[in-house]
C-alpha cells in the first residue's frame, strides 16, 4: 500500500541518533563512485546510510574550499549556515572546525541560528555589491527539500548564488583528491578551540534580511490589503524569519506549523513514499491545501526556505502558472528595473514565459536547469529576474539592485501576495487573463527509467541525433543541445515543433531521465507530445 499523503507520524522515523553516529563512524567506500564527491545542481548531497556523506566527506570539501579561496583570491569573510536536517549541525561543527583551524575569517548566525538560504545569499550581496577586493563567499548546510537521512552542502562564490562548473568541479575534484589520501590534508582543530578562535564571528542576520525586505516587496501594500495569508514553514529555517516580518510589517500571517522536528514527522509521504519537504508535491502540501478555504494565499517554504509553493483557495497552484504571473507583474510594476535587462528561465519551463517577457519589452535568457546560471546577471543587474521550473524564483529590488542571487522562498511567496493587493485580483484569476493574451499550455514532467549506458549517451546528443520531422503532428523546427541564452550544455536535448517542444535530459542521481513536455493546442494532444518525445529520445540515445 502506498503511504503517499499520509501523515509519517503513522510510521516508524528515521533513527536521528543512529543517523548521527553514522556520520561519524562510517569511513565511505572510495571505490563505490557514490561514495565520492559529487556537486550536482546544487551542492554536494547523501546519508550517512550509504556511506554518501559523512565527517570525511565535510571536512574534505570544507579543507577543498579553503585551498582554492587561495587560487580564487577570495580574501573577505566567509557566511555560513544550516538549515534544520539533522545532519545539518553536525556538518557545520565539522566544516567550522575545519575553516578555522585554515585561518578563515567565518561569519555564523548569532547562537547558531537556522540560516535560510537567501539569507547567506543576501550577506554575500551585501558585502560585495559594488566592491572588488576583499570579496565574501559563503556554505549553506542543507539538501533542500530532500527526507530527513540526507545531508547537503553547498558552496555560494562571491556572486551570491549558487556555484556553477567553475567553482564546483575544482571543489570536488580537490575534495576527492583529499579523501583519497586519507584525509591527512585536512587541517582541522577541535570544537573548544573553533569556538575561542579569533576568526569565527556571530552575526545578527536576521534583523537585516527583514529589514532589507520592504526595499524588494511592496509590503504596505499586502498589509493595508487585508489579505489573509497562511505559511507552512514546513519545519524549516525560515519559521523566525516569518514571525519578524509579521511582527515588522503587520502584514495579517498565519503559521501553521511552529514545530521543528529533524524526523519531518508532521509531514505526508510524497508520491514515492519518501518523507520529502517538496513545496510543489500534492502529497506533501496536504495540510496547507486542507486550510485553503480560510485564506487567501498559502505559502509553503522548504527547509532551507530557498523553494516556495502556493495554494490558493482553488488548490495547489502549477508552479509555471504561478511563475508565469509572478513574471509578468513584476515585469510591468518595476519602473526602476534597467529596461535593457534579461528575463531569465530554464529550459524546463513553460514557453509562455517567453511570449510574456517579450511581450513587456525584455530578453529571454534561457539556460539549462539550476539557478546558478542565474547568479551573475542578477548580480550584474543585466536580469531583472530569473526562475527554475521547480518553484524557485529571486529578482531585483525596487531600484533595480540585487538582493538575493540565489533562490529565495521569500521573495517568490510574497511577490504573489503583492500581486493580490495591487491588482485586486486573485492569483488564478490573473494567469486565466494571461491565457487569454498569451495562449493557454498544457504542460507535463515525466521520469523515465533508463540505464547507467543510457544516461551517459545523452552527453553525445547532437541536433543530428533527432530524425524525426514531427513532434505530435507539429513541424519540428529546433533541435538544441545548447541552451539559448549561455550557450551551455543542457545536458541533453530540447526539441521545439509549431505548438508544442519538449526537452530531456538525465537524472544526476538516478537511473532516470527526466521528459519536460508542453502543448499550446490541447490536453490531448500533449499525451501525443508525451508518447512522441519518450520515443524520440530512446531512439535518440540508442544510437
Amino acid at each position: 500500500m502506498s503511504r503517499a499523503g499520509i501523515l509519517a507520524s503513522n510510521f516508524p522515523l528515521t533513527n536521528i541518533q543512529r543517523l548521527i553516529s553514522l556520520y561519524y563512524e562510517v569511513c565511505p567506500n572510495l571505490n563505490d563512485p557514490l561514495n565520492l564527491v559529487s556537486f550536482g545542481t546544487s551542492g554536494h548531497r547523501g546519508s550517512p546510510n550509504n556511506g554518501s556523506y559523512t565527517v570525511h566527506h565535510i571536512a574534505a570539501i570544507s579543507q577543498a574550499i579553503a585551498d582554492l579561496r587561495k587560487e580564487w583570491n577570495i580574501t573577505g569573510p566567509l557566511f555560513i549556515g544550516m538549515d534544520t536536517h539533522a545532519l545539518s549541525e553536525c556538518a557545520l561543527h565539522t566544516a567550522l572546525e575545519v575553516l578555522c583551524a585554515n585561518g578563515i575569517e567565518v561569519v555564523v548566525a548569532k547562537d547558531f541560528e537556522y540560516t535560510p538560504t537567501p539569507v547567506i545569499s543576501r550577506e554575500i550581496v551585501r558585502h560585495n555589491f559594488k566592491r572588488t577586493c576583499n570579496l565574501a563567499d559563503g556554505i549553506i548546510i542543507t539538501p533542500s527539500h530532500n527526507p530527513p537521512h540526507d545531508g547537503g552542502f553547498k558552496y555560494n562564490p562571491p556572486l551570491g548564488g549558487p556555484a556553477n562548473p567553475f567553482y564546483t568541479k575544482p571543489i570536488a575534484d580537490r575534495a576527492n583528491e583529499i579523501l583519497k589520501n586519507g584525509n591527512k590534508e585536512v587541517k582541522k582543530i577541535s570544537w573548544n578551540d573553533a569556538l575561542k578562535c579569533e576568526n569565527l564571528h556571530f552575526k545578527d542576520m536576521l534583523t537585516p534580511f527583514v529589514d532589507e525586505l520592504s526595499s524588494v516587496i511592496n509590503l504596505k501594500a499586502i498589509k493595508d490589503s487585508k489579505l489573509k495569508i497562511a505559511v507552512n514553514p514546513q519545519g524549516g529555517a525560515s519559521l523566525k524569519y516569518w514571525d519578524r516580518i509579521v511582527e515588522k510589517y503587520g502584514i495579517d500571517v498565519t503559521i501553521i506549523n511552529r514545530t521543528i522536528d529533524p524526523t519531518f514527522s508532521f509531514m505526508p509521504y510524497d508520491y514515492d513514499d519518501n518523507i520529502r519537504m517538496d513545496c510543489m508535491s500534492p502529497y506533501t502540501m496536504k495540510p496547507l491545501m486542507a486550510l485553503k478555504e480560510n485564506f487567501d494565499v498559502c505559502i509553503a517554504n522548504d527547509p532551507d526556505s530557498d523553494r516556495h509553493g502556493i495554494v490558493t483557495k482553488e488548490g495547489l497552484l502549477n508552479s509555471n502558472h504561478y511563475l508565469s504571473s509572478i513574471m509578468h507583474y513584476l515585469c510591468h510594476n518595476r519602473p526602476l528595473w534597467p529596461k535593457n535587462g534579461a528575463v531569465g528561465k530554464t529550459i524546463g519551463a513553460t514557453i509562455m514565459m517567453d511570449k510574456i517577457i517579450e511581450d513587456a519589452g525584455y530578453k529571454v535568457y534561457e539556460t539549462p536547469i539550476g539557478f546558478k546560471w542565474f547568479s551573475e546577471g542578477l548580480f550584474k543587474q543585466e536580469l531583472v529576474f530569473g526562475c527554475e521550473e521547480s518553484a524557485g524564483a529571486s529578482f531585483l529590488d525596487l531600484n533595480g539592485n540585487p538582493f538575493t542571487t540565489d533562490k529565495d522562498g521569500f521573495l517568490a511567496g510574497l511577490i504573489g501576495c503583492e500581486l493580490c493587493a495591487i491588482s485586486k485580483t486573485d492569483l488564478v484569476t490573473y494567469y486565466k487573463d494571461l491565457t487569454s493574451k498569451f495562449g493557454d499550455p498544457h504542460y507535463g514532467r515525466i521520469d523515465e527509467i533508463t540505464t547507467p549506458e543510457g544516461k551517459k549517451a545523452f552527453v553525445n546528443l547532437t541536433e543530428k541525433s533527432v530524425s524525426q520531422d514531427t513532434l505530435a503532428g507539429q513541424k519540428i523546427l529546433k533541435v538544441m543541445t545548447r541552451a539559448s541564452g549561455n550557450n551551455a550544455e543542457i545536458g541533453g536535448v530540447k526539441v521545439l515543433a509549431d505548438k508544442c517542444w519538449f526537452s530531456a535530459r538525465p537524472s544526476g542521481t538516478e537511473n532516470i531521465y527526466k521528459i519536460y513536455y508542453e502543448s499550446f493546442l490541447s490536453a490531448e494532444h500533449l499525451q501525443q507530445v508525451k508518447e512522441d518525445a519518450v520515443n524520440i529520445v530512446n531512439q535518440a540515445i540508442k544510437q
